[in-house]
């Protein structure tokens, strides 16, 4: 996860209705990040050849008062998979922004460190994003801005200029990587459009590695 600080007018056009941004400290953040689906099902059944699969999105943080209740959660401006059934059940079932490229990644897991990477291809180019870090998991920092990235469980979608979609993602709090160095190959204004052209330039005020979980995602509902 490469989380970077941005002026949170360049998202102004991205709040779905019924949200507002959620900031961290006062700093508007927005995150790309690699990860493997694995042993994934959909409605608890297992879809042939589409089990385990990369995933690279770029996502930022919004949240939602519900009944006098928070709801913290995130805002893709883009998924992507390397396989075109993924696109189209996640773009049909939950009206995300998913795109199919082809992809790798490595795992290179030691006594000494990890080193993760994840690339996609797009427009005649490998873009890649790799981290190495120490094999040691340690408990999230309550307060820190790694609990902020990873502690929001809803997702939302703008449908139109009145309506929201919004689903739930519940999984256990992580844990994370001590990060010893990483590298981000990635052309955001190719791959993500003008609006993120500055995050080409910009370093991530953090980059960290986080194990991951089994995580369900609860029905959609549409809000108006």
């Amino acid at each position: 996860m490469a989380n970077y600080e941005i002026d949170p007018s360049l998202l102004t056009k991205y709040i779905p209705y019924g949200t507002e941004l959620d900031l961290w400290e006062g700093k508007c953040m927005v995150s790309l990040i690699g990860f493997m689906f694995l042993d994934t099902k959909l409605k608890k059944v297992k879809v042939p050849f589409h089990s385990n699969f990369e995933e690279v999105n770029l996502r930022f943080y919004v949240k939602k008062l519900d009944n006098g209740i928070w709801k913290r959660g995130v805002v893709f401006i883009k998924e992507i998979v390397p396989k075109p059934a993924i696109t189209l059940i996640a773009n049909s079932l939950y009206q995300e922004h998913y795109h199919t490229m082809p992809m790798k990644h490595a795992w290179e897991i030691s006594d000494k460190n990890l080193l993760i990477e994840y690339a996609f291809f797009y427009k005649k180019n490998w873009h890649s994003f790799s981290i190495t870090t120490e094999p040691t998991l340690n408990e999230i920092t309550e307060g820190s801005e790694e609990e902020f990235i990873t502690e929001h469980y809803w997702g939302y979608t703008q449908l139109s200029a009145s309506k929201t979609s919004e689903y739930e993602v519940v999984h256990p709090t992580w844990k994370v990587y001590p990060t010893i160095n990483y590298s981000i190959h990635v052309d955001f204004e190719t791959v993500y459009g003008s609006d993120f052209n500055m995050l080409n330039t910009l370093t991530p005020r953090s980059v960290f590695l986080a194990e991951g979980s089994e995580i369900a995602v609860k029905g959609k509902s549409k809000r108006n």
